[in-house]
């Protein structure tokens, strides 16, 4: 069994999918399972393990179904007669927490902001794949702790499937990668999509990509990126960033820059531009 939930949790982990374990803690007088015991709930909604059957499995899988579901770590405590109704008549603890894999950062350009970025992403618990096809500054020297891609951030996009677990910022080199980056960006669906620049760049970019195909995906970006801390030098810029991550993650309402704030942009996107900014979330200036 224990085998088996490791590799269970192993598949979890690298399908970027989320997943909830509990684990009976503690017990006293006469439980169905000892203190170990585990149970697992996968993201398609099979388990593996069990923690005693009858009306405490019933209790735990609730509880794991709103762990998995966005819900935080519990210890749930039961009275297997009093509470549950169970012949066994003893007291189970256990502990339900969530199981997934980190968040993974794609830093499409590897300039300044970037380099500024990477390692205060990785200390904030994400994955951090740097992207840009220039191998003299894609190095491991500037970006040892991360994955990195020598390819033109729009190709791989083309190639590759993004999702919830993915987080995109685009710092490229160049205007015109960075509005082809973004609306290819736009076409996938990532958790977040960050786009460094001042606000005219960003809504002459949107402009125009909105013209082209709509404002789907819109509810996604976040540009200028970064909070409202008037940053100017890369290693500030990068911290804004930072701490946009941070507050998104723990639903934190805060003030972000975004361009669907912008009025000019809102009348482009005609009367029904106001469902852009996501329920929680306080307007940038």
């Amino acid at each position: 069994m224990r085998e088996e939930l490791v590799r269970a949790l192993m598949d979890v982990l690298a399908s970027g999918q989320r997943a909830a374990l509990a684990t009976v803690v503690r017990t006293s007088g006469s439980t169905p399972q000892a203190v170990g015991a585990r149970m697992l709930l996968r993201a398609d909604g099979s388990t593996l393990g069990t923690v005693g059957g009858g009306a405490i499995e019933h209790a735990v899988h609730e509880a794991l179904t709103l762990c998995r579901d966005g819900g935080q770590a519990v210890l749930l405590a039961r009275e297997l007669g009093h509470d549950l109704g169970m012949c066994c008549g003893g007291r189970m603890e256990v502990f339900v927490e969530p199981i997934e894999s980190a968040p993974r950062l794609w830093l499409l350009g590897a300039g300044h902001v970037s380099h500024a970025l990477a390692p205060l992403a990785r200390s904030i618990g994400f994955e951090v794949v740097v992207v840009d096809e220039r191998e003299e500054l894609n190095t491991e020297a500037r970006f040892p702790a991360a994955r990195r891609e020598l390819v033109d951030p729009g190709s791989l996009l083309k190639r590759c499937t993004v999702g919830e677990r993915d987080w995109l910022l685009i710092a490229t080199h160049d205007h015109a990668l960075d509005e082809r980056v973004l609306e290819l960006a736009l076409g996938h669906a990532p958790h977040y999509i960050g786009l460094v620049g001042s606000r005219r760049k960003v809504f002459r970019l949107l402009s125009r990509i909105v013209r082209r195909r709509g404002r789907a995906g819109l509810e996604r970006l976040y540009a200028p990126v970064g909070l409202t801390l008037d940053a100017v030098e890369p290693s500030e810029i990068a911290i804004s960033i930072a701490g946009e991550l941070v507050a998104l993650r723990r639903g934190a309402e805060v003030a972000h820059m975004r361009a669907v704030d912008d009025p000019r942009l809102r009348r482009l996107l005609a009367d029904d531009a106001t469902d852009l900014v996501p329920p929680g979330h306080v307007k940038g200036d």
